[in-house]
């Protein structure tokens, strides 16, 4: 082996031993263990470190995200702008190297991983965006879309459920350019693995349809390149190349716990230098070592330089594909979508699940880029895109995805389709499932991923199926993600003005959308929805303010005219979204609920958790603080206090 190869991963070791034991926390196993692995990959991976975001480019996914110095040791050594003084700053204020890769905080990281697995279920979606693009867009001659994505993972990442959901759904996409990189080191936190993860992973995956090669040894990087070949050799299946290797190997921890989530310590650093004949203090790297990746840098530029020539190319010979390529890439939506009136002619009462889905599908004239499906309920959740193919190994320009009964997969998927770039990804199940979901639509909302779940049978709307089935706290726990947004729309123009703000925003988007027939209002606005919150029914000096969303909003207008008729004047603000309600001036928010008004009634079919910043202490909520029942929703609706009745009783109690 070459010996600049070895002072390389030496290198990669004892950085990351070092900044873990200046900072006093943070996980050495991995690194130390993996860094052989790691560098041989990155090595002859197609990327440009002077250039991170180059189209061209392969993509790596830390799942094992703990082990982050593996990733921050690359980045500095391959020149990605991370400096020395960044590596001595690991896990502290300010610093590109937190605790955790952190997508569009520090250059090169692909992805936010840490939470164990989704990283696997990440890679998959990225996978997928690539064989989508490239069916779409390439040419003969003309490959512009022609890359691999890589995954590195542990034991922990391969027992959450999410990794294996990823992978049964990858393999039988067939998705051959797809390498998952295993670091089997037997160690967990609480020690070795054997009484939790006794399990056949080898015969596990070849079930799965991917293709299999173990390595006996981590230090050996000849036979690390090799499998990285035979699995680019590999068309139709994914790739796991399982490498055994010693955690912390070459310190007095190797193979132990205790190195996997605490420093080494000096005296154990001192014995690791020892062992690899570093004679280097801590967070020096041999000028030679960086004068290789320099000499390496210039290869990954030239190879940059060569897709851009044939992209220019490209460009000339299919002029029309490379006006496609630019829309994909463009984040503005068509003007003509916004002034669609198909958006907004409903003349009949329709669930809100309908008109999403017409939404959905007249957006999709504009956007033919937009990838995405249902966890097997496309059928309830009108999320299919009409006249469109379903992606397959058959077919990989589809663009409709039959993700199966597999939620959690479902996201973390579309959050790697959202990072690849050039495909806007959503995804669609019931309400009450969105728990399976949650984690990777906050692992959205910290990337600023503006996917969107479509989230359809809201409330106890849903009726005969029960209380397993009706969504009680699911509103309030998605208002609850930092960064995300959650519409609740009440008719078609209300929920084509949601999709609109979505497809504009920055941030996840969930449609809480009825199962349930509700009526089309005169009074809705597209550009009021597009506000979070606004005027639906205005007095000159409202005796009381009722707020609604949804289904709610027909309640609330009704009870308006009943109270009318009792000589008591009601403003009625329709919310779908509070979220954006709270970005609008404090001069629009004012205009809307005035702070003099303090009778103020929330309706909801959902927790009350949400409305007491609305309400404050004088005012009341029409709300459900307990799970349903198995009856006709109309029951429901009334045995549970959802009537005009007893929302004009409520703020009569408010007013007084």
């Amino acid at each position: 082996m070459n010996t600049i190869d070895t002072m390389a991963v030496k290198s990669i070791r004892f950085l990351a031993a070092d900044a873990i034991n200046k900072a006093k926390s943070g996980h050495p196993g991995l690194p130390i263990g993996s860094a052989p692995m790691a560098y041989t990959l990155w090595k002859q991976m197609k990327h440009n470190p002077a250039n991170p975001s180059w189209q061209g480019r392969d993509r790596f996914i830390l799942s094992a995200g703990h082990a982050s110095m593996l990733e921050y040791a690359l980045l500095h050594l391959f020149g990605y702008g991370v400096t020395i003084e960044d590596i001595k700053n690991f896990r502290q204020w300010g610093s590109p190297t937190p605790g955790h890769p952190e997508y569009r905080h520090t250059a090169g990281v692909e992805a936010t991983s840490g939470p164990l697995g989704q990283g696997v279920a990440m890679a998959v979606g990225m996978a997928m965006a690539e064989a989508r693009m490239s069916a779409h867009f390439n040419r003969e001659g003309y490959p512009v879309v022609d890359n691999y994505t890589y995954a590195l993972c542990g034991d922990g990442c391969l027992q959450e459920g999410v990794a294996s959901e990823a992978a049964s759904f990858a393999g039988t996409q067939k998705l051959g350019k797809l390498i998952l990189f295993y670091d089997r080191n037997y160690i967990t936190i609480e020690g070795r693995i054997e009484t939790t993860f006794a399990e056949d992973v080898n015969g596990r995956f070849a079930a799965y349809g991917w293709h299999v090669q173990e390595l006996p040894c981590g230090e050996d990087m000849d036979a690390i390149a090799k499998a990285i070949e035979a699995a680019k050799a590999e068309k139709d299946k994914p790739s796991m190349i399982i490498v055994n290797t010693q955690i912390a190997y070459g310190t007095p921890k190797q193979g132990k716990a205790s190195a996997h989530g605490e420093p080494l310590g000096e005296e154990a650093t001192a014995a690791m230098r020892e062992f690899y004949q570093w004679d280097y203090a801590p967070f020096d790297v041999p000028a030679e070592v960086y004068a290789y990746f320099d000499e390496l840098k210039k290869g990954y530029a030239a190879e940059e330089a060569e897709y851009n020539k044939m992209f220019d190319g490209y460009k000339s010979a299919y002029p029309e594909l490379y006006a496609e390529w630019q829309q994909w890439h463009d984040d503005a939506l068509p003007e003509a979508l916004l002034k669609d009136e198909r958006l907004t002619a409903a003349d009949k009462p329709a669930a809100t699940r309908a008109t999403g889905g017409n939404a959905l599908n007249v957006i999709a004239e504009y956007m033919p880029n937009l990838f995405g499906g249902s966890a097997d309920l496309a059928p309830s959740n009108k999320s299919e895109l009409k006249g469109r193919a379903y992606f397959s190994h058959e077919d990989r320009d589809g663009a409709n995805v039959h993700f199966g009964i597999r939620e959690f997969a479902m996201a973390a998927i579309c959050n790697g389709i959202m990072l690849y770039g050039g495909l806007r990804a959503y995804c669609a199940t019931f309400m009450v499932f969105s728990d399976y979901l949650k984690p990777a639509m906050r692992m959205a909302a910290l990337m600023k991923l503006p996917v969107i779940y479509i989230l359809t049978h809201d409330s106890i709307g849903v009726g005969e199926d029960g209380p397993t089935h009706q969504p009680i706290e699911h509103l309030a726990s998605i208002r609850a993600i930092p960064g995300a947004a959650l519409f609740r729309p009440a008719d078609m123009k209300e929920t084509a003005g949601c999709y609109i703000a979505a497809l504009m925003g920055d941030k996840p988007a969930a449609m809480a959308l009825t199962r349930q027939n509700l009526p089309q209002y005169a009074e809705t606005s597209v550009e009021g929805a597009m506000k979070g919150g606004y005027v639906m029914k205005d007095c000159e000096k409202p005796d009381v303010i009722l707020i609604a969303t949804g289904s709610e909003v027909e309640l609330a207008m009704k009870a308006a005219d009943a109270l009318a008729e009792k000589g008591k004047a009601a403003k009625v603000v329709s919310m779908p979204c509070m979220e954006l309600f709270e970005e609008q001036s404090e001069e629009y928010r004012e205009s809307v609920l005035p702070s003099a008004v303090r009778a103020r009634v929330a309706v909801e079919a959902g927790s009350s958790m949400c409305w007491y910043k609305y309400v404050g202490l004088d005012g009341e909520t029409v709300c459900i603080d307990h799970f349903g029942a198995s009856a006709p929703a109309g029951v429901l609706f009334k045995e549970f206090g959802f009537t005009v009745e007893n929302v004009v009783a409520v703020a009569e109690r408010a007013m007084k």
